[in-house]
């Protein structure tokens, strides 16, 4: 099926494409974002680097360099603030954006990379993949919180239990109860 466009009698033009719609003359279609396959869309997404690229960039206004995202990125990788990064740590993200990350975001449009500049900024196709990443934001779950309160309703049932028929119930399961909610407690103070 060929996706040239043919005039007809009235004077607009159409698309053998059934999603194209006409046009009049003098008049241009606005170019929209083509819908992103789910398979690219995760391609796209499975690397974190490339999350971290889409979530600065949603969080800057327009344009950014290449040297700022990689900075930015390198400072989360290493747990430091940007300025007491060294070199290496800066140039080793910077390397990998530039030569693999940016040009595969930049092929499915999800940025527009200038590699000459050095210049990064949002695509046509980047809010598809939003809602993926808020997905990601709130699936995150309170399991210490869980952890906690498993181990309060354990602790309760276990000391009922020890009330009603002491000499059945080990010791070994109270420390172990014991130990599972000092478990959760450290896991919850760690988050």
């Amino acid at each position: 099926m060929s996706s040239q466009t043919a005039p007809t009698q009235t004077g607009q033009t159409h698309s053998d494409d059934p999603t194209t719609p006409p046009t009049t003359d003098g008049e241009t279609a606005e170019p929209t974002a083509d819908p992103l396959s789910l398979d690219l869309v995760f391609e796209v997404l499975k690397n974190e680097r490339r999350r971290r690229v889409l979530q600065f960039l949603r969080d800057s206004s327009g344009t950014v360099s290449l040297s700022d995202v990689a900075e930015h990125i390198a400072a989360i990788e290493n747990d430091k603030p940007e300025k007491a990064l060294s070199s290496q740590e800066r140039k080793r993200v910077y390397v990998g954006l530039y030569q693999c990350h940016l040009p595969k975001m930049d092929d499915t449009n999800v940025v527009d990379f200038d590699g000459n500049r050095g210049t990064i900024d949002l695509g046509d196709n980047a809010e598809q993949l939003y809602p993926f990443l808020e997905a990601e934001a709130d699936d995150q779950r309170s399991w210490p919180k869980y952890y906690l309160g498993l181990s309060a309703l354990s602790l309760v049932v276990f000391g009922l239990a020890q009330l009603a028929a002491p000499a059945v119930l080990s010791p070994v399961f109270a420390v172990s109860l014991l130990g599972f909610a000092l478990l959760g407690g450290v896991h919850l103070s760690t988050t």
